[in-house]
């Protein structure tokens, strides 16, 4: 009877499409996850005010603030949000990490454009367009790493591949198409979108193993009580 309860929240959980664990080490694995996310937004704000290229989704915020008024970080929670409801005919299953996501980095890239004054040096807008590029990398490696959810758009990105196409193709697709959307709305397309297109991906890779951290261990049958069937 005990093993009821477990087996219900987790047909539940495969119902609402959420994966609802927490695994251990849980303290360091949310610091790892806030942390990445808000470097997320951070690396945003740096392209931005390096104004060479945002990333294409900062893209498409970035239009959708100048006509609408509401600010980038407001139309990256919204866009994210919208993004959450497409992953239910994808059946991708979001996270922690996921609905964090939508909120946390939104917030992040307002407070870092309100940190970080605008400048017409060359030379100091090329140093933010570096350090956005590396910044997003480490950031991707983090929140990725803790292994609670992909973002709302990276998930979109999976559920496209597992509907057939390849990843790099769904990628490709998907930021070549809010990118020029953006660009069409009044956003930054430069060549500091194309540089975070191209190294962004190598990057990532580079630093995801590093801060990728174990899975828990499962149970073991005999401590828990119960014998392997």
């Amino acid at each position: 009877m005990s093993d009821h309860p477990p087996r219900l929240a987790s047909a539940l959980a495969r119902r609402l499409l959420i994966t609802p664990v927490l695994p251990r080490p849980r303290l360091r694995r949310l610091a790892q996850l806030y942390l990445g996310l808000y470097m997320y937004g951070l690396s945003g704000a740096l392209l931005i005010r390096s104004d060479l290229g945002a990333m294409p989704w900062d893209v498409l915020h970035q239009g959708l603030s100048l006509q609408t008024g509401l600010s980038i970080g407001t139309w990256s929670v919204i866009v994210g949000a919208l993004l959450i409801l497409l992953w239910i005919p994808l059946r991708q299953r979001a996270g922690l990490g996921t609905l964090s996501n939508v909120i946390v980095v939104g917030v992040s890239v307002d407070l870092s454009l309100w940190l970080l004054p605008e400048t017409d040096s060359l030379p100091v807008r090329v140093l933010l367009l570096a350090s956005g590029v590396l910044v997003c990398a480490v950031a991707t490696g983090c929140y990725i790493g803790v292994g609670l959810g992909p973002g709302p758009r990276d998930g979109l990105m999976t559920g496209l591949a597992a509907r057939g196409l390849s990843v790099r193709l769904a990628r490709t697709l998907i930021e070549v198409t809010v990118a020029l959307a953006g660009f069409l709305l009044g956003g930054t397309v430069g060549v500091g979108t194309l540089v975070f297109m191209v190294v962004i991906g190598p990057l990532a890779q580079v630093f995801l193993p590093m801060m990728r951290m174990p899975e828990e261990a499962p149970e073991s049958p005999t401590l828990s009580g119960r014998q392997p069937s």
